[in-house]
């Protein structure tokens, strides 16, 4: 006859058991997608033409391969935070990258900042829309009825940006209620390319990428924060080396040209020059 204590003792070892047998496997999967998958990199939708492209030329030159999952950076690094596989992360700012190293999850001494960029005000092409963005900008008529595309104001680096610029003109609180919320600064861009909406605020490397917008007006630079594109490892990386040989690439001289063509501008490239 067991007694209570003893089948507490029984199921607090299968749990035990259980738990050791999923770390074991866990590491077992971790330790082959090391050696034969790609690096997994979650990276800021922002960035998906020009990385891309960079990672088509890392891996001709390396012959290890990428594999890339583009969103918000608030998105990726929520799902890092839960655990996701990823081996490089690459944030659109500044505070989603330092949300991932409070709580842990990337490894601060691999964390680089890579790339700036601007915001620019976008309408569909031919529209012929010219706005003044300067301090009193009224966005209503330009918009005349319809909503302002941008990321999520809360959430998205390019809906923050766009906000804290509106807010330094003085054009928020008229044009609030207009706006479109999107999940990611590229769903934004559609909503503008698609003539869904008559004009929103994507990055000027956004607007670059899409023939079916043009660029309205450029933001100020000291409209609002900079906008500096983090890179870091995590810490669960499964492909350390690889992923760190990745990242090394990105911040070489061979890709330098890849991201400017996209309208980036590489960091530290003013000192190099």
């Amino acid at each position: 006859m067991t007694t209570p204590l003893f089948n507490r003792a029984r199921r607090a070892g299968v749990a035990g058991l259980l738990l050791a047998l999923a770390s074991w496997s866990l590491s077992i999967s971790m330790a082959a997608r090391a050696a034969d998958g790609p690096v997994v990199v979650f990276a800021a939708a922002s960035l998906k033409n020009a990385l891309d492209e960079a990672s088509a030329a890392w891996t001709k030159e390396t012959g290890a391969t990428s594999r890339i999952s583009y969103a918000g950076s608030n998105v990726l690094a929520k799902q890092i935070e839960a655990g996701a596989p990823a081996d490089l992360f690459i944030s659109a700012d500044l505070a989603w990258m330092d949300y991932a190293e409070k709580n842990g999850t990337i490894r601060a001494d691999s964390r680089v900042d890579l790339l700036r960029n601007a915001i620019v005000l976008v309408a569909a092409k031919g529209s012929g829309k010219r706005v003044p963005l300067e301090p009193g900008t009224d966005l209503t008529a330009a918009l005349a009825g319809g909503r302002l595309a941008m990321g999520n104001v809360d959430a998205v680096p390019a809906g923050k940006y766009g906000k804290a610029a509106l807010e330094k003109l003085g054009a928020w609180d008229r044009v609030k209620g207009q706006v479109a919320q999107a999940e990611n600064v590229r769903a934004a861009l559609l909503l503008v390319s698609r003539g869904e909406a008559p004009l929103g605020i994507v990055y000027a490397t956004d607007a670059a990428s899409d023939p079916g917008v043009e660029v309205v007006a450029t933001f100020p630079a000291d409209s609002h924060p900079p906008i500096v594109y983090p890179a870091a490892l995590t810490v669960h990386a499964a492909g350390a080396t690889q992923a760190a040989s990745f990242l090394s690439f990105l911040r070489s001289p061979a890709a330098r040209p890849i991201f400017e063509r996209q309208g980036f501008v590489v960091v530290g490239a003013e000192k190099r020059s």
